[in-house]
């Protein structure tokens, strides 16, 4: 019988040459963050050589703007990529020394939509915004990069994006929310659920501290939510309702409300002007949709009252558009039966109504209902 020979795995580890005893040690689950490390810059380096050779190749005429953008942006896409992988291996590894500061989001989440403002043109994305200023305790590299690698990893779910920060009811904690809408056209090939800008996310998120996350993903699109538990102030302002019959306790704050009034009979125009005038708002008043526009650009109302006669095609044009600038906007119809009165639903696109008799009883109650629902 032959002797049994012992396997190499079991022979004694001082017996072994000094290489193959690292090799029999090497996990790659103890080295990941290194390969990550790594491949990050790798990627980083090689992109940003592609990147300016493409660019000389544009400046000595080689190739048209239109050739120069098709290859920059997979290669910006790459990029992201890379350094959204370097920002990990940081965040996981302790080396992104924090101080926490007071931090406006709503400020912050403005300078970068203004940063990549250009981007989302050229991407095709209709961006709407509604920012309330509301401030926490955060680091404000790591908030800024944490809005970046949102918006980084909804881009690519659709074509409308809606970006919202507010003061959630209860707990009252700032909450940044993106939702992003395909309107039925499939996403772009690179929208991932779990891309390496989500990864991002959710380091950042474990890494900052009192930031809780929630995504949602439909066929529809995306909805994110962040909720920073260490808010320390909110907005002064509109704060609470009461249904009743006293205007005067609706509100603890009318200041600095405006109302715009679009109709083309003075009548309507002047009841709207008087019953407003009795709670304390501020209106104006134009009798189509192009005096509108004008006036939205001089100065945006809280809230449009908007007569049913004109409440057509050219209406909901106009509406669309100014959806685009802000993220949520309200409306009240004037409607040609004189004792309606309808408050409106939840939907973006639902309105209230009140009829043309009874603008100085229940307009009041539904403007006030209708910005009570935009707190």
């Amino acid at each position: 019988m032959l002797p049994t020979k012992k396997s190499s795995a079991s022979s004694s580890p001082a017996s072994q040459p000094a290489g193959e005893r690292d090799s029999e040690n090497w996990t790659l689950d103890a080295h990941w963050p290194t390969l990550l490390s790594g491949l990050a810059d790798q990627i980083t380096e090689g992109v940003s050589a592609l990147q300016n050779s493409i660019d000389l190749l544009l400046q000595k005429g080689h190739i048209s703007k239109l050739e120069h953008r098709a290859l920059s942006i997979p290669t910006e896409r790459i990029k992201v990529a890379g350094l959204s992988a370097q920002q990990i291996h940081r965040f996981h590894g302790g080396r992104i020394r924090q101080s926490h500061e007071k931090v406006n989001m709503a400020a912050l989440l403005e300078d970068v939509l203004q940063e990549r403002k250009q981007e989302l043109a050229i991407l095709g994305v209709e961006l709407r915004r509604k920012l309330k200023p509301v401030e926490v305790l955060v680091d404000p590299t790591v908030a800024y990069a944490f809005v970046n690698a949102v918006l980084d990893w909804s881009i690519p779910f659709g074509h409308r994006i809606d970006v919202r920060m507010d003061l959630n009811h209860w707990p009252e904690h700032a909450r940044f929310q993106v939702r992003v809408s395909n309107d039925g056209s499939p996403p772009s090939s690179h929208a991932s659920t779990d891309s390496v800008s989500w990864m991002l996310v959710r380091q950042i998120a474990l890494a900052a501290g009192g930031i809780d996350i929630e995504r949602t993903v439909s066929e529809e699109g995306v909805n994110f939510t962040a909720m920073f538990n260490r808010t320390v102030q909110a907005v002064d302002g509109i704060s609470a309702v009461d249904l009743s019959d006293d205007h005067s306790s609706m509100f603890k704050s009318l200041s600095g409300v405006y109302v715009l009034t679009i109709s083309p009979t003075l009548q309507i125009r002047a009841d709207v002007r008087d019953a407003l005038r009795e709670i304390g708002i501020v209106s104006d008043s134009v009798v189509d949709f192009n005096q509108a526009r004008e006036a939205t650009h001089r100065r945006m109302p809280n809230l449009i009252v908007v007569d049913s006669e004109i409440k057509d095609h050219e209406f909901e044009v106009f509406r669309r558009d100014l959806l685009r600038e802000v993220y949520e906007f309200p409306f009240v119809e004037i409607s040609p039966d004189d004792s309606s009165f309808d408050m409106s639903g939840f939907g973006e696109f639902s309105m209230a109504k009140v009829g043309r008799g009874n603008i100085r009883e229940a307009l009041g109650t539904a403007v006030m209902f209708e910005l009570a629902k935009m707190m």
